[in-house]
This record gives C-alpha cells, structure tokens and sequence, in this order.
C-alpha cells in the first residue's frame, strides 16, 4: 500500500498532493495552541497542501528532568480535540505505551510512535489494533531497510495504514546526519515516507542539560527530502522560536514558512 487513508480527510503517499506536518513541538497552552493552528491553517490552506497539526501533550523523552514535557494526556487531548473541531484539521501526537495509545486513538487521526520507541513491539501492536494511521519515526540508531520489521508488526494486527519518517541518523556524538537513501529505501516497503525536517537538524545533547539545533539548515534538507522524493514533511514550527518551551533550536520560525512551503510546493510539482 502505497498511501496512508485518514478517515474523513485526505490520503498521504504516491500520488497525492504533499502533505506537511507541522505545529510547536508541545502543548505550550490552550489559546497558544489555538492561535498556532490557526496561523497554519491560513497559509498552509491556501496551496496545494494536506495539512497535519501536530503538538505533543507529553515529551516523554527529554535530555533533563527538568525540562518542560506539556500538560499531560487528559488536558492535551482535550486542547488537541478543539484544535480539530475549530479547524477541520487531522492532528497527531506522540504517544508512549499501550494504554495511552488506545486512549488518545480516539482524538488523534494519526499515531506517533517516537525515534527511540520505534522498536517496542507492545507499543506498535497496541497503536496499530486502534485501526488508526500510524506514523513511526525511524531511530536514530535504525538503518532504513530495518525498517520493514517495524512495517511488519503494525501489518500484523491488519492494520495498513503505516507511514514511516526519517529523522536523521547518529553520526558521532551529539550529531545527526540524513542519508536521503532511506527515503526510497522505507518506500520501498510500500509505505509513504515523511522526512522529519526539524529533529534532523537537532545535536542531541548537545547543551549539556537540552539539546542544541542548527536552524538554518531545515531548508536545505527539506527541499532535499522533496527532491528525493518524500511524501510528506514534518516541519514543526514555532511564531517565537526563542522563547520554545520545547525544541527551541531547532523549531523554523513562522516568519520563514512562507518563502520555504512555496519553494517546496514548486519542487513537489517538479517530482511528481
């Protein structure tokens, strides 16, 4: 299956027009949330784009106990539903055990399986028995072709709406690097691939106590990502990035998503 179906929205794959993901990293309030979804709606609406709003409700996985993680699954939901009934926009979010799989499989229109978890196999079965599209992001420590074990286990349960994402791969310490190979590589498991603009540029623990970014270079790689014929780009987005309570470095400013959606909306043209 070469498309992912979102009931009662659009289809994500071969085919279809480009898809982009996009929203804060986190849950960073009610009417922030509002006021983000909003803003994308509006300019991502009027091109030729399927749009996804994405804000986690927990960051589970973060550098320090202290760092900010969102309002939890029960007030997350909660925010993350209005989003979707004010603005008719599929949403998706992390998700980390079984249990809250099955839960937030009520509100989300596409599960996300995070980088460091795509290998738990309790996860992926339960995500994958809610029947809702699933979207695992490959690890950073996974060679693409690995990959097909993950697009095994969702397929396991009869469930095919599976879409995997690239997300950069450990390259030393507190480095990533993209292999634009992978995208035809996971593509060749039948599946759409999504190319994880944002975290790609992420130095993991590279602050010591968070984790550092390198901003600039989400452009380059997302039109690389296109070029390379990805399906779908995730590119979380923030209207200040310096004051991101989550992922600051690594965020693309509002400002800049204009110029970088038309550029990538020439180049998807061009590809497909």
């Amino acid at each position: 299956m070469s498309c992912i179906s979102l009931k009662g929205f659009f289809r994500i794959g071969k085919g279809m027009p480009l898809t982009i993901i996009s929203g804060p990293c986190v849950i960073e309030g009610r009417d922030h949330t509002l006021r983000c979804a909003e803003f994308l709606k509006e300019l991502l609406g009027k091109r030729k784009i399927n749009f996804v709003f994405k804000a986690s409700y927990d960051k589970a996985n973060r550098s320090s106990i202290h760092s900010f993680r969102g309002p939890g699954i029960e007030e997350g939901l909660k925010i993350l539903k209005e989003v979707k009934d004010t603005f008719e926009v599929p949403i998706t979010a992390d998700v980390h055990t079984p249990d809250e799989a099955v839960a937030a499989s009520f509100i989300l229109d596409i599960l996300q399986i995070p980088a460091f978890l795509c290998r738990q196999t309790d996860l992926i079965v339960a995500a994958a028995s809610t029947g809702v599209a699933i979207n695992v992001k490959k690890g950073q420590f996974m060679a693409p072709w690995d990959m097909k074990n993950v697009v095994d286990k969702v397929r396991s349960v009869g469930n095919p709406n599976v879409m995997l994402t690239d997300r950069g791969t450990t390259f030393g310490y507190n480095n990533l690097v993209s292999d634009m190979r992978a995208i035809p590589v996971m593509q060749g498991f039948g599946v759409p691939v999504c190319f994880d603009a944002t975290h790609s540029v992420q130095l993991p623990g590279g602050k010591g106590d968070s984790t550092g970014g390198e901003r600039h270079f989400i452009p380059v790689l997302a039109k690389a990502a296109i070029a390379a014929g990805a399906n779908c780009l995730f590119i979380e987005s923030h209207p200040d990035p310096s004051k991101a309570l989550s992922d600051a470095p690594s965020v693309l400013d509002y400002k800049d998503l204009p110029h970088l959606i038309d550029q990538l909306c020439r180049l998807y043209e061009i590809v497909n």
